[in-house]
Parts: structure tokens; C-alpha cells; sequence
């Protein structure tokens, strides 16, 4: 979509960090999880590693039917196969599980704040007057409640309200 404000992959990535780090406390202190924030936030930094080779594909193509969604991830995977040669060969075993995550239940927190970080861009981009993210915004609030994820709902009352705020209101 049309943004008045344009974002690039280490913006986001480091968004979705800040946010993956956040539900992981979260999950920590009021749920009773037994994650490890600094691991997640590391996951969530290189999130997005295949984009540096494929680009970014918007999400409803990317998830129009199931063997679009199936050739995207494998081109998703030789994306990440090649940043990972590229990398020092000593090196490359210990980028392998953040680039490519085999832990589901740490990666779903990245998932969720992937999420957030689309939905509180939509709420930049309405608060500049871009129209065309509002139906983003509500598909992905249903995405959030959805997961059913009490840390990502708690996020959601404890911080996105200033997403919409000023900066003088924010004072």
C-alpha cells in the first residue's frame, strides 16, 4: 500500500524486537513463562534475513492461496540458506537457529510482534491521514485477538494507545 511514511527491514526488524522483548516479559512476570526475552529479541532481529535477497512480498499475495504460500517459503528458504553462506564459515552454525528458527514456541512471540509492529504502522499511517490502512488495521487487530496470546492482549491496552497519541500529548 501507498505509506506517507515509508519503512525499511532494519526499522521494522528492530520494532518487532522491541516488541518480541516486551511480550516475552510480559509472558514472564504475569503468566508465569519461562522465556528467555533476550533470546526471543534476537530471533526477532533477524526475522525478516531473507528479505535482504527476495524483498518484501505483501501479505496477501504471500498468503492468497496455499501453494503461493508453500513456493514462498521455499524461496524464503534458499533466501536464508544463501545469507547463511555468505556469513564465515565458523559462524554460520550459530546464525542458523535465529535465521532459521526450529523453536515454534519462541518464534510465535516474533510472530505476534510482527504483527503489532504491521498494526501500529497502520495506526501511524491513519494518524497521518493514509485512508488506505484502515481495513489493515482492523484485519490485523482480529490477527492480534486471535492468537489468543493474554501477553500480546496486555501489550495491546498497555501500549498502543500512545501510538496515536502526539508528542505533545505524550508529554
Amino acid at each position: 500500500m501507498r505509506s506517507n511514511r515509508e519503512e525499511n527491514v532494519q526499522e521494522h526488524s528492530l520494532q518487532v524486537a522491541m516488541i518480541a522483548h516486551c511480550l516475552a516479559l510480559i509472558e514472564n512476570k504475569k503468566y508465569g513463562g519461562q522465556l528467555n526475552p533476550e533470546h526471543v529479541m534476537a530471533l526477532a532481529v533477524f526475522h525478516e534475513t531473507a528479505e535482504v535477497i527476495t524483498g518484501d512480498l505483501v501479505t496477501p499475495i504471500k498468503y492468497y492461496n496455499r501453494e503461493i504460500q508453500k513456493a514462498y517459503k521455499n524461496v524464503e528458504k534458499v533466501a536464508e540458506e544463501k545469507m547463511i553462506s555468505l556469513l564465515p564459515e565458523e559462524l554460520q552454525e550459530e546464525y542458523r537457529p535465529l535465521i532459521q528458527p526450529e523453536e515454534e514456541i519462541w518464534y510465535r512471540y516474533v510472530k505476534a510482534a510482527d504483527t503489532i509492529a504491521a498494526y501500529t504502522k497502520c495506526l501511524e499511517e491513519l494518524k497521518s491521514g493514509n485512508l488506505e490502512f484502515s481495513m489493515a488495521k482492523d484485519t490485523l487487530l482480529q490477527k492480534i485477538h486471535d492468537m489468543n496470546m493474554p501477553c500480546a492482549e496486555d501489550f495491546l491496552e498497555e501500549f498502543i494507545p500512545s501510538f496515536s497519541m502526539t508528542l505533545d500529548e505524550l508529554n
